[in-house]
């Protein structure tokens, strides 16, 4: 019995208790269901009648008895007892405990999957770095986390739109194409210009596929380079992200707001709602309105459109392509972006709790980390993911809250310890997958399963945490915090090398296969597959073998 299910038990506890008048309360969506400080009170725990006594007009400990009668008896609970002020304490019979793990087998990959989230359209942001330069350190723990919050959300049932904006407008991209144009022709880059060496290697590039810009004038040959240059360092952008194991569905143009007229028609849609003023030959948005500490300009007085003109632009053109939830994971330097595009969403006539979500996370560091040779004066992403791994950088980041600072010890990261998180729960998986080789080649075999005789202290205990899977990966969507994912998983594995050494699921050579060794093979594939699950969601690989 998952949590869940004892929470619809409890569910249906308390609808039987209104419909005989025993109760007069409005039973809420979900209770919850814990797991008690101490395993002496019971597997699991509720207060469900703390929070209802109020409403029922009856001591928290008469509701709970009222719950307790019509939940005890039911299908695979042992016993209720209340205790204390009112906390309900349910045991489940071990058959009810043990079938879990049948029931994680058989539901494979989509076990921890819910429907928590069933009917939200989100549109999540992440990374967004400039086209003009390889991605760094800077960029590395978004990509993780938001790669991570993606999987986490339409695990949870969302439609999900992973989204990259390319900063593609403006006068970065002609200086970022005059410093390759310097490059070509064996020049320093202009002042303020990019000078790291993957500009002679984007110099190259752009040379191979037009030879004839070197002889072209200046004024000829910039825009091509701009485009060549940018395609090829977007290409090497999108391989950097494709080696860190990040998906994006969308790479959404800046450009194209102003190309397609996005950039005018979110004016017009802004203005139509009451909150658009022309000042002094200038366009403005008043986000005071809103919270903002000042208003800001659309377009200037000589007719340009400023960034945040893109950024209103922008919002829009995400609320008109259905996206009812907009993400946006944004770094430590952006805490001004909050109320500017929460008041975007205001002026447009949302709802900026509901209809945009700002996430500000930390910068992370890496102790000895070298500036990169061919960036000059940043850490790229790459070497990072060439020197530490991609899955040891993915499990670090997703294991801590966005908000908190990291600094990476990178011999923890590259150690084959216990003290290594990442090498902890990639063990557990490797060795549950290697007791299953050992089992199959001692002739224990998935067949019979008797979940009662799942009952040793430490299966109680590891099925306990399987359990609480489900909701964890649901709450961790919902709060957006992977870190609940890694922890959870950290604990399986904890809980499993307890268990494997505890019960032998193999027979001594000369004792015959029982039923018990068969049942504790399902509880071996049981964990590895919500280890391999839990592993998923943080975009981490699950090896067999290690």
């Amino acid at each position: 019995m998952t949590p869940e299910e004892l929470s619809a038990a409890v569910t249906r506890a308390l609808e039987q208790a209104v419909q005989a008048g025993e109760l007069d309360v409005d039973i809420p969506d979900t209770v919850v269901i814990e797991r008690p400080k101490n395993r002496e009170h019971g597997d699991w725990a509720s207060t469900i009648a703390l929070q209802l006594a109020k409403q029922a007009r009856m001591p928290p400990r008469d509701v709970a008895a009222v719950v307790s009668d019509r939940l005890t008896g039911a299908n695979g609970v042992a016993s209720v007892d209340v205790a204390g002020p009112g906390f309900i304490n349910i045991t489940l019979d071990a058959a009810a405990a043990g079938q879990l793990a049948q029931t994680i087998v058989e539901t494979g990959a989509q076990y921890g999957h819910n429907e928590a989230l069933s009917g939200h359209t989100v549109n999540l942001e992440f990374v967004s770095a400039n086209p003009t330069g390889p991605l760094h350190i800077g960029h590395t723990r978004w990509a993780a986390l938001g790669d991570a919050i993606g999987r986490l959300l339409r695990a949870s049932g969302a439609r999900v739109t992973n989204e990259y904006y390319i900063n593609d407008a403006g006068n970065q991209m002609n200086v970022f194409a005059q410093s390759v144009l310097s490059r070509i022709h064996g020049e320093e880059v202009p002042a303020g210009g990019y000078p790291g060496a993957y500009v002679f290697d984007l110099a190259k590039e752009v040379l191979a596929a037009r030879p004839d810009v070197q002889d072209m004038p200046r004024d000829e040959a910039e825009p091509i380079v701009r485009e060549l240059a940018y395609q090829a360092q977007l290409g090497q952008i999108k391989d950097t992200l494709e080696a860190f194991g990040v998906h994006f569905d969308t790479f959404f143009s800046e450009n194209s707001l102003h190309d397609d007229g996005h950039v005018r028609q979110a004016i017009e849609t802004l203005r139509a709602h009451g909150h658009i003023d022309d000042r002094d030959g200038a366009v403005w948005l008043r986000t005071t309105d809103f919270g903002d500490d000042k208003d800001r300009v659309l377009f200037k007085a000589d007719g340009e459109p400023t960034y945040f003109a893109a950024d209103a632009a922008y919002y829009l053109s995400k609320r008109e392509r259905g996206f009812e939830e907009k993400i946006y994971l944004l770094g430590a330097d952006h805490h001004g972006y909050v109320a500017r595009l929460k008041a975007i969403a205001a002026c447009a006539g949302d709802d900026p709790k509901k209809n945009i979500e700002i996430l500000i996370g930390q910068l992370m560091s890496v102790k000895g980390a070298r500036l990169s040779k061919r960036a000059g004066n940043i850490i790229e992403l790459n070497d990072l993911i060439q020197w530490l791994g991609a899955d040891a950088l993915r499990y670090t980041l997703a294991r801590y809250p966005a908000d908190s600072p990291i600094d990476v010890d990178p011999e923890l990261l590259r150690s084959k310890t216990n003290d290594n998180p990442v090498f902890y729960v990639q063990y557990a998986h490797a060795r549950a997958c290697n007791a299953a080789r050992k089992a199959e080649a001692s002739g224990v075999h998935r067949e019979n399963f008797d979940a009662a005789l799942l009952s040793h202290p430490t299966e109680e205990e590891l099925l306990s945490h399987l359990g609480r899977f489900p909701s964890v990966v649901a709450l961790a969507a919902e709060l957006r915090e992977p870190h609940r994912v890694a922890r959870h998983v950290e604990a399986i594995a904890a809980a499993y090398h307890s268990w494997y050494a505890a019960c032998r699921m193999v027979p001594h050579a000369a004792d015959p296969v029982t039923d018990t060794n068969r049942t504790r093979l399902w509880l071996n594939d049981a964990t590895a597959q919500v280890l391999r699950n839990g592993l998923d969601l943080l975009g981490v690989s699950a090896p067999e073998r290690m």
